[in-house]
């Protein structure tokens, strides 16, 4: 492995590194909520398209104005998004493959940490992190995003009747969370954010948010291209109408040249990290 490659490893290595941040390392744990066998044990595991799909989840979340309410009011996203983004990461590996006690802790956290956000939006109406339906929405959003990007960067063949079982299966988790209704095949999760849409709307607070998130600085100058890939990767996920509401230009002609790159990306680190 040449220096530059190396270095670029070591440097993701360390974004992801729980210990460096004081926090204990996720193990995989024979008695976790999924098994090795689970869709969600294989599509959770993989460095680039969990990046990928994280930040376009959460770009499609903020266009339900209770979510970006929530976000605005009760988080410091302005001072430490990257952090966000590494909580929500940390969760979804505790959940996927720690041991089922850890992943009990970490769900009722969550549920604690849900039932003190509550507000007003501009237009008066009230709203509250625990509503099952906003529970449902940033579910679905995640879990569509995560084998979204899974399939687009590491396994196009992926058969329908797995992507199906993965939605049953990560089902589990958004039931222990409170959300409902919750989507168990990928035409239920389709038909979910489809009924959702009517409810989302995009404003300058939303504008504000999203360039706060495509704008994140890489850590060091050799992941600068790392960066780059990963934010226009996560914006070409997105649904066409989704882009639109955010104003957001899809790559276009620079299409094949961001996908054939992520997904070169996506190899090397997978080998890199097994």
């Amino acid at each position: 492995m040449n220096p530059l490659r190396r270095a670029l490893i070591g440097r993701v290595r360390a974004i992801f590194n729980d210990q460096a941040r004081g926090e204990t390392p996720v193990r995989r744990s024979a008695d976790a909520l999924f098994t090795p066998a689970c869709a969600p044990w294989r599509v959770h595991g993989d460095v680039t398209t969990m990046m990928v799909g994280g930040i376009a989840a959460l770009l499609l979340q903020m266009l339900h104005p209770a979510v970006l309410a929530g976000v605005w009011d009760h988080s410091d996203f302005r001072q430490d998004m990257l952090g966000r983004l590494r909580r929500t990461a940390r969760f979804i590996a505790v959940t996927t493959y720690g041991a089922r006690t850890e992943a009990e802790a970490a769900i009722a956290r969550v549920r604690q940490v849900h039932a003190r956000v509550r507000g007003t939006l501009p237009d008066g109406t009230r709203y509250r992190a625990d509503d099952p339906a906003l529970l449902a929405w940033v579910h679905v959003t995640e879990s569509i995003s995560f084998l979204d990007a899974w399939v687009r960067y590491a396994e196009p063949a992926m058969p329908m009747a797995d992507q199906d079982r993965y939605f049953a299966e990560a089902a589990r988790v958004a039931e222990a969370l409170g959300a409902d209704p919750i989507p168990r095949s990928r035409g239920e999760a389709e038909a979910l954010i489809a009924a959702m849409r009517p409810q989302l709307a995009a404003n300058d607070r939303t504008r504000e948010v999203a360039q706060i998130v495509l704008s994140q600085q890489a850590p060091s100058l050799e992941l600068k291209p790392v960066r780059a890939l990963t934010f226009q990767a996560a914006v070409d996920l997105l649904p066409g109408w989704a882009r639109e509401m955010h104003g957001l230009a899809g790559p276009r002609l620079a299409r094949p040249i961001v996908r054939a790159g992520t997904f070169g990306m996506a190899s090397a680190l997978r080998w890199a990290f097994r």
